[in-house]
């Protein structure tokens, strides 16, 4: 966020977690002055529900690619299985017949 906003991140950073070390949780990064400063002054809060949402987003995405994955590899499982009559040492991918023109 610090170098989205044009300052050292790893200044904004360090004075950020210099903050937090002193105890000051609320702190967090204000955008305008590169300073850290309290977010709940500020009026920025983001609510625990905001938070748990984008967890429960995160996980489904996630669920989802897998479900995707075990597909292609189900899928190409299957393609690998001698056909009937193929030889079972015969490990090439069946091909598309060439087109009469």
């Amino acid at each position: 966020m610090a170098e989205n906003a044009g300052f050292d991140p790893v200044d904004s950073l360090a004075g950020l977690r210099a903050k937090h070390g002193q105890g000051k949780m609320n702190f967090g990064l204000n955008i305008n002055t590169g300073e850290p400063s309290d977010m709940l002054v500020q009026g920025i809060v983001e609510p625990l529900k905001v938070k748990i949402q984008a967890i429960k987003s995160a996980a489904e995405a996630a669920t989802m690619v897998l479900r995707v994955d075990d597909v292609i590899s189900a899928k190409r499982e299957e393609m690998m299985k001698p056909k009937p009559g193929q030889s079972p040492h015969d490990y090439t991918m069946p091909q598309m017949p060439m087109p009469h023109y």
